[in-house]
Order: structure tokens, then C-alpha cells, then sequence
């Protein structure tokens, strides 16, 4: 069935700044940056779009706070969207938003859409450390801040400490390396070799904040500068949140860019996606060795491929352990490119719109000659999944409506073991993570646990307790499966001893 150009959606432009103020004061504001990323985005289309935008989707960011971003952002450009959003936090939001404005292009609800996101932590941060007023809209204090990690998680978990991304993900990091036969040893060697292929992406992206290759020893070793946060992850292994970026993509109709005169070079077309979601308390879910949301949405692109193979790939890498389940998801050897872009830590990782600038990388790539591109964004604690097709050449069907997977999903999920805060006796290893100061000194381990009747608790190893801490950290062979003594201590937490 032939579509009409009217309800094809296109990517026409596409638009990123990097701020480096050489002076605090003269950093710019997360609206300056969203407004010129969109006009830089028009540039590249070629054509004045930004004035017949009737949709607008600003991803949440967290470096400022105004009341209304998305409104004051319309009013800069002189317009008044009929969707005029501001979204909650969530890694995978600029490829969802991006997927849902081609859809709305698709079913005729509007012609010209805008998403874009922008964050200025590294000003911010600067300003707040050296005692500096920016001269930026004034920080709205009766703005509630987003709820994010410790709002959805239990109790003992934010007491643990375990309810920041970078003490959660090790989690999955542990139990899937477990999962896959590794040794810990050989789970970090392949964490540094997919790493450095990130680096080596982001030196040659002109829009990243950290512009060299890092060898994969350099990443997995620890050092003075590159200090082990949460085992197994050092610096170099996370995301780097400390950067001012904006991005920004117009999308129109195929009708409306060939009557604005766009170049057929410049366009590239969403084919369609999927998305599912996991329970934002990441103790509800079955397991940790794999994510059914993740699984789900890969194998439904993979099917919208239609056998074909991705020549380009960005795969959301907050930390090593998403990209290593995703890969395997997709079938792919661990050879994989897994970037266009450079990944979380070397891009830079502006929140929650690093894929806002990985959809602008993906679209270079497809305009020079890619012809099919996966782009996979993911937010929360492995919770919330968003994958997007691009293609070089345009659709021959009209852009599917529904693409939420969530009952494929949700069909897989297992029993969830019931959560208990207090246990004792023989306590299973179902993952595990060691916390670390600043110094590089232990703080404490934190294991998840099965308890002798299957329920599910998390507990406490002391810094003291170093023949723990060592079985946790042998490098030749995982803990995730031994047997220890559960014993409660007196401020009430679970402590774990090994057997």
C-alpha cells in the first residue's frame, strides 16, 4: 500500500553545541543551549521550519530549574505548539519523543515537530563550588524537584546506599557476567575492550566533551584518577554527567520537505519501534541477569528489520552491563561497534538526553550512506526501554501506532521473590556490589541475598569483614551463587558472612 508523503515522517534537520566557557559567568543556560541547538538544526535542513512547529518535546534536565521550560523555550521561538511538552526523567525519552512526534506526523496531527534537550551541569557545578551568581533565569526554588532513584526505592536500599544508578547497576553487572559463565576477570576485560571502542567513536565525534581513545587497560584499572566507585565499575566506566550540551532534531513530513526545497540527502526516515517497562523499585523485579523490557524491544526492531542487518548501532551505555545484555539480545559477538556517538562516559552524558545527540550521530551516519540504524536508549535502573529504526530510504508502510511490547514482556517474567528486611541463617548470593569512598578505601559490600526459604533481602558486608570483601572480589571466580551466615545487626541490617 502506498503512503502518502503527507503522513511520511522525516528527519530534516539536526542541531548540537558543546559550551566551554572560558569564564563561569559566561557559560550558558539550559534554554540558551536548548534555543540554539534548534536553530542550528534548522540551518542543517535548510529551509525555516522552526516557525511552523506545532509540536515540542524539551527532555527533562536537572542542571537549572524554570518553571514551564517547554513554554519559555515556545515563546523564544515565537510559537504556540499544540503538544508543547516537558517530559520526566528518563534516559530513553529523546528517542520515545522522537518516535512519538513521527507518529503524530503519520496519523496528520502536524507537520513540523522539535525534540530537544540540554543540560549545563558543568557551569552549574562550577558556579555552585567557586560561590558564583550566574547571570541566568532565576533558579525557580518553588519548582518541585523530579523524582528520581531514592523516591522508588525501599528503605534498606537507600540505606545501603544501593539506589543510585551507579550502586544499582552493578547488580545486573554481577549477575549476568554469573549468568554468561565469566569469571569476573574475563567480564572486565570485555567491559574495557566494548568501552574503548566508545572512546574511540567519541574522538572522532567533534561534539564530545572527552575527545581520546582509553585503552581497555585504562579503563578497567584503578588509579588516582580513575577511582573504583561501585564494584565493578572505576570512573572511566560511568557516565559522566559533569558536561553543557544541547541537541536538538526538526521532523517534518516528506510532503512538507520536498515543497520546503530540503535536500533528499538530508533525510532520514523513522521506520518504527518499540518500548516496556520494568517496576521502578528495582527489587520487584525476577532476576537480574537479563531484562524482559530490553529483550522484548530488541527482538521487536530485530522483526521490524526484517532480517536485514543494522550497519549502525547505538547502544545506551550508561555502564558496560546494559550494552553487554543488549548485544547478546541482537545476537551480535562481542567484536560489535556499539556506538555512533561515543558513549555515556567519553560523549558525556548530559542526563537524560545523551540520545538526543546520539540520534543526531545517527543521522550523520545514515546520511553518508548507512542504510539502516538502530538507535536503543534506556532510563531508571534498567526500567524503562525505547529502541528506534532509521532508514536511508522511505518506508513503504505507514508508521505502526502501537508499539509497546509490554505484554511480550511481561509474559516472560518469573515468580518475584517476596522482599524481607529482616533474615537469618543461610543467605544465597544473587548479586552483589562493594562500595568505595573517595579515598579508595572500602566503605562497605552489599549483597543481594535468597534467603533458605526463596525470598529476597539485601545485606550489609563491613569494611571490616575483609575475608568477605575478598571472596566477593576474586577475580578468577563469581560469589553470585555461594552460601553465607545471615545475622542481624544492631542498627537492624541484615549483615552477610561468607560460609
Amino acid at each position: 500500500m502506498t503512503v502518502s508523503p503527507d503522513r511520511i515522517p522525516v528527519i530534516v534537520g539536526i542541531g548540537e553545541i558543546v559550551d566551554r566557557p572560558k569564564e563561569i559567568t559566561a557559560g550558558l543556560e539550559p534554554l540558551d543551549l536548548l534555543e540554539q541547538a534548534l536553530r542550528r538544526a534548522e540551518q542543517d535542513a535548510g529551509a525555516k521550519l522552526l516557525g511552523e512547529v506545532q509540536s515540542l518535546d524539551v527532555v527533562n534536565f536537572l542542571s537549572w530549574r524554570y518553571r514551564d521550560p517547554e513554554k519559555l523555550l515556545a515563546q523564544r521561538l515565537g510559537v504556540s505548539p499544540a503538544h508543547c511538552h516537558y517530559g520526566p526523567v528518563g534516559g530513553e525519552s529523546p528517542i520515545r519523543y522522537i518516535h512519538e512526534a513521527a507518529k503524530r506526523i503519520a496519523r496528520g496531527e502536524c507537520n513540523v515537530a522539535a525534540i530537544c534537550g540540554a543540560e549545563a551541569q558543568s557551569t552549574a557545578t562550577k558556579a555552585e563550588r567557586a560561590g558564583v551568581k550566574l547571570p541566568w533565569t532565576p533558579f525557580a526554588h518553588d519548582v518541585e524537584e523530579p523524582k528520581r532513584g531514592a523516591a522508588f526505592q525501599k528503605p534498606l536500599a537507600v540505606k545501603l546506599g544501593v539506589f543510585r544508578p551507579v550502586t544499582v547497576y552493578p547488580f545486573y553487572e554481577a549477575a549476568s557476567s554469573a549468568h554468561w559463565g565469566q569469571t569476573p576477570r574475563e567480564a572486565m576485560a570485555e567491559s574495557g575492550t566494548l568501552w574503548s571502542r566508545y572512546s574511540e567513536a567519541a574522538a572522532q565525534n567533534p561534539n564530545a566533551w572527552l575527545k581520546r581513545r582509553y585503552a581497555p587497560e585504562e579503563i578497567t584499572t584503578p588509579t588516582a584518577d580513575n577511582r573504583l566507585i561501585a564494584w565493578p565499575y572505576n570512573k572511566l566506566m560511568v557516565a559522566n554527567p559533569s558536561v553543557n550540551m544541547g541537541g536538538a532534531l526538526l521532523l517534518t513530513s516528506l510532503a512538507r520537505a520536498r515543497a520546503a526545497g530540503i535536500s533528499e540527502s538530508k533525510l532520514v526516515y523513522p521506520l518504527g519501534g518499540a518500548s516496556a517497562e520494568e517496576p521502578r523499585d528495582y527489587l520487584l523485579r525476577d532476576q537480574f541477569y537479563e531484562s524482559h523490557p530490553q529483550n522484548a524491544v530488541l527482538k521487536a526492531v530485530m522483526d521490524l528489520a526484517g532480517g536485514k542487518t543494522f550497519d549502525a548501532i547505538e547502544l545506551y551505555s550508561c555502564f558496560p552491563c546494559v550494552p553487554k545484555m543488549a548485544r547478546r539480545t541482537l545476537g551480535l559477538g562481542p567484536d560489535v561497534q556499539p556506538t555512533v556517538t561515543g558513549g555515556l562516559t567519553f560523549f558525556g552524558a548530559p542526563l537524560n538526553t545523551y540520545m538526543t545527540h546520539a540520534a543526531c550521530a545517527m543521522v550523520r551516519r545514515v546520511r553518508d550512506g548507512a542504510k539502516l540504524g538502530l538507535l536503543y536508549g534506556q532510563g531508571g535502573f534498567v526500567t524503562k526501554h525505547h529502541a528506534l529504526v532509521v532508514a536511508k530510504t522511505s518506508p513503504r508502510e505507514a508508521l505502526a501506532q502501537e508499539t509497546s511490547v509490554q505484554g511480550e514482556a511481561d509474559r516472560n517474567k518469573r515468580a518475584v521473590p517476596e522482599f524481607v528486611t529482616e533474615a537469618r541463617g543461610k543467605g544465597k548470593v544473587e548479586s552483589f556490589t562493594v562500595l568505595y569512598g573517595r579515598s579508595g578505601d572500602v566503605e562497605h559490600g552489599v549483597v543481594m541475598l535468597r534467603t533458605g526459604d526463596d525470598r529476597r533481602t539485601l545485606a550489609r558486608i563491613p569494611a571490616s569483614d575483609t575475608a568477605t570483601l575478598a571472596h566477593l572480589l576474586d577475580m578468577d571466580r563469581t560469589p553470585v551463587g555461594s552460601l553465607g551466615e545471615i545475622t542481624m545487626a544492631v542498627d537492624g541490617v541484615p549483615e552477610w558472612r561468607v560460609a
